[in-house]
């Protein structure tokens, strides 16, 4: 992918009067590259890119501010406001969308290891894609490995789970994606995982009910098709509060 982005023609002045965001849209249309919310797009940015993406969003937010009758001119609140929405979006909040998937040293099952391994709780973070309201919650990932599924360091998960939770999700859509990762990633026998989280569009807007929780689950291969290892599983998730 990065070969698409590299061999571009460069461009004329034309075309630097586009805002950076028309530009990097064409890149992905011209690619036949989906760019929901929930995807990453790190393939299709060149470098210096994402600082001058910020810059752009900033502006862009300093415009909403206006619309909100904020006097973002002389209220010594807001003077940054724009700014700093911009950066955190970009760097922290959605920079699963815009950084490449982190490294993560793999090692082969030299010992063939083959029992039932849990992570967790991990500490997940995300945005609801429909009002970009916070999504806090706990994150349980299961593991059976074989003698040729690949072995990584017990803070990786926490690595990947961060990557795909650091964009506009739904909560059904981002456990998938984080089990795709690690079925690619690791080729187990079957991975399992369990999120239960806080929604904040329902505790600060719309119904406002500060007790749901939601929780769903992602079985694959021999967590799917054995029962009593996905009994095994669950019995040993410790309560959740």
């Amino acid at each position: 992918m990065d070969a698409i982005v590299k061999t571009m023609p460069a461009m004329t002045a034309a075309t630097e009067d586009v805002p950076l965001s028309q530009r990097i849209r064409q890149r992905l249309l011209s690619a036949g590259v989906r760019f929901h919310a929930n995807d990453n797009i790190s393939d299709y940015l060149r470098e210096g890119e994402i600082d001058q993406l910020q810059e752009e969003v900033a502006a862009r937010l300093q415009s909403v501010l206006r619309s909100l009758v904020i006097d973002v001119d002389n209220d010594h609140n807001s003077h940054e406001t724009a700014k700093r929405v911009a950066k955190m979006f970009l760097r922290e909040t959605f920079a699963g969308r815009y950084e490449p998937v982190p490294g993560v040293t793999e090692f082969p099952n030299v010992e063939q290891l083959d029992e039932l391994m849990i992570v967790g709780p991990i500490t997940v973070r995300s945005a609801c894609s429909h009002h970009l309201c916070p999504i806090m919650g706990r994150l349980w990932i299961g593991v059976l490995p074989d003698q040729d599924s690949n072995l990584i360091g017990l803070s990786k998960y926490a690595r990947l789970a961060h990557w795909i939770m650091s964009r506009p999700q739904i909560q059904e859509e981002a456990i998938k994606q984080l089990a795709d990762l690690l079925e690619t990633r690791l080729a187990p026998k079957g991975v399992a995982l369990v999120l239960e989280a806080d929604h904040f569009c329902m505790h600060w807007r719309g119904v406002k009910d500060d007790q749901s929780k939601m929780v769903n689950s992602v079985m694959r291969g021999a967590f799917l098709q054995d029962k009593s290892l996905r009994s095994e599983f669950f019995s040993l998730l410790p309560k959740r509060t």
